[in-house]
């Protein structure tokens, strides 16, 4: 099955502010192995500058697609054909969602540096997730083309 070109892609990675971050920790990590030795600095400076790289480029992987009748994001895969209606977020509504609103059986796909987000209902009696609460830095776009996916599904 070929599958049509996606409406709607977009990765949440995380801000390019981060990367000070991944220098600081490598900094830092040159400095616990200082009494060891200059060898030991630069592969302290090297090592824990990847390793922090590297997990935050694995925090900021998720994707959400809308792609061949299916919203996927992240781990979830759910024909749009099962959800029902999607409300955007602003900043104010998003955190209401995130903190006291939020329903422990629903599936979120949260990242705090994404101050807006998409609520998505589940229209499958038999599914137990009432809603997805989707960080999403374009939620009116999303939103768009879900609703269009949906009415060719």
């Amino acid at each position: 099955m070929q599958l049509s070109p996606a409406p709607y892609e977009e990765r949440l990675s995380v801000p390019r502010s981060w990367c000070l971050a991944c220098l600081l920790v490598g900094m830092s990590m040159t400095l616990a192995v200082l009494p060891i030795g200059p060898l030991a600095m630069l592969i302290g400076l090297v090592g824990g500058t990847a390793a922090a790289a590297a997990m935050i480029s694995s925090y900021g992987s998720p994707r959400i697609r809308v792609v061949g009748g299916f919203l996927i994001a992240g781990d979830a895969k759910v024909p749009v054909s099962a959800l029902g209606k999607a409300e955007v977020l602003d900043r104010d509504e998003a955190r209401a969602w995130r903190t006291y609103r939020a329903d422990a059986r629903a599936f979120l796909l949260l990242r705090a540096y994404i101050p807006t987000a998409l609520r998505v209902e589940v229209a499958d009696p038999a599914e137990p997730t009432p809603y997805l609460y989707l960080s999403t830095r374009e939620p009116q776009q999303l939103a768009d083309a879900l609703s269009a996916a949906q009415a060719r599904a």
